[in-house]
């Protein structure tokens, strides 16, 4: 891969210090390669390269998903989406580390990268899990009826949950390192599973903040039973929130399923392995079984970038940036799409079929009436021309009557449907 030889080169300069003449380089690793670092090039043991590819892909696809969030961000209006755009991008910036730092768990140990070990470790994983936990938080309120607060205020309160634990691993790092002169590669696996105590504790309340949205969130926003437009677009709403809490819960779910798996081999696999290696080693035989700590860590930490970006930040991201619903109902103050107003001016379109069948005898009978009456005459002797009339069947008053002499007028000849004023 490309991105091989770059992180071969970084990790090598920060481990470096080793004076005693290497073995030779396995089949993939040229000599200028440190021997902890010839696992990510190491083709006989294929698993560590496995491993960084899959590692690198899910750096690169959690890369990508932030830069497209950043890019759609001025099209997406509506405030109760953009809200979720701020836990969003804090939990793929933490993913983009979190892969990062699977690949110094999987060369050799060195006192510099032990101590990034545990000191990144668990803040990683709190900052995930808090971004999954101020998520819970938004859609309960979403659900509710109410206004969630802006993606800036969530991802401050999701970099405050996992500040907490920052603050645990820093103390536990300085304690055994700095103070009692511990080396840094050296702790019991019982201190490092109960110094990630605090971010299993948010990882449960995510999930059950969320599982309380998917069962009860439609007793939240009270009763709506009336059956107008405003509560089925109400209801439709709802329903798309508690489908994102589906997704919060699965990835929560998941990721404690995960943490038991690799809490019980941490604890109690790897301690059967590294005593059966130790018996092996004083019978003075050949055969040295390596202990699988650090391969199962690096193990467990690409699992979970990975669950994180199935079950949640990929889906997130399509809701988010996905057109909302349109509604079914008019909005007649919405002026986007005005209409000119007609001109009286315009003639009115030909209607395809007429209203009513029109008495032909009665308009013949019309026309003939009117060649014979010629122009109007009032009491005054003076001749006033025929006046337009407009319609099908006029009805004059007595006004009109007495006006034409008693004559009832007729429309004129050259009369040939309905028209505008």
């Amino acid at each position: 891969m490309a991105v091989s030889p770059i992180i071969i080169c970084v990790l090598s300069l920060i481990g470096y210090g080793s004076s005693h003449p290497s073995p030779p380089p396995p089949r993939g690793c040229s000599v200028d390669v440190e021997p902890p670092y010839r696992v990510l090039c190491d083709l006989e043991a294929v698993w560590g390269v496995v491993l960084e590819a899959v590692a690198c892909s899910g750096g690169l696809t959690s890369l990508v998903l932030a830069v497209l969030l950043i890019v759609k961000l001025r099209i997406i209006s509506d405030p109760a989406r953009r809200s979720g755009l701020g836990p969003l991008l804090l939990l793929l910036g933490t993913l983009l580390g979190l892969f990062t730092i699977s690949l110094a768990f999987l060369v050799g140990k060195t006192q510099v990268l032990c101590v990034v070990r545990r000191a990144f470790w668990g803040p990683l994983f709190a900052l995930c899990f808090s971004s999954l936990l101020v998520q819970g938080v938004r859609l309960r309120r979403l659900v509710a009826g109410k206004t969630s607060p802006s993606g800036s205020t969530l991802a401050a309160l999701g970099l405050a949950l996992a500040l907490v634990q920052g603050i645990i691993s820093a103390e536990w790092v300085l304690l055994t390192v700095v103070r009692e002169g511990h080396p840094a590669c050296e702790y019991p696996p019982l201190d490092f599973a109960l110094t990630c105590s605090y971010t299993l504790g948010l990882l449960l309340i995510a999930m059950g903040l969320s599982l309380g949205v998917v069962l009860c969130g439609g007793d939240l926003a009270g009763d709506g039973g009336d059956g107008s437009e405003d509560d089925r677009e109400g209801e439709s709403e709802k329903r798309r929130w508690k489908c994102n809490a589906i997704w919060v819960f699965l990835s929560s779910l998941a990721s404690a399923l995960l943490w038991v798996a690799w809490l019980g081999f941490y604890l109690y696999g790897s301690q059967t392995l590294r005593v059966k290696g130790s018996r092996d080693r004083a019978g003075g035989g050949k055969k040295d079984l390596k202990v699988l700590d650090e391969p199962a860590l690096a193990v467990a930490l690409v699992i979970q970038g990975w669950i994180l970006l199935l079950f949640h930040a990929i889906p997130e991201s399509h809701l988010c940036l996905r057109n909302p619903p349109q509604s079914n109902t008019d909005d007649f103050f919405d002026t986007s799409n005005t209409s000119s107003a007609p001109h009286f001016g315009d003639e009115l379109p030909a209607h395809t079929h007429q209203p009513f069948q029109e008495n032909q005898a009665f308009s013949m009978e019309e026309r003939s009436a009117t060649l014979r009456s010629g122009p109007y005459h009032s009491n005054h002797g003076t001749a006033r021309p025929g006046i337009a009339f407009r319609g099908h069947v006029y009805q004059p008053t007595e006004m009109a009557l007495v006006m034409n002499g008693g004559t009832m007028p007729t429309a004129p000849i050259n009369y040939t449907g309905r028209r505008l004023w």
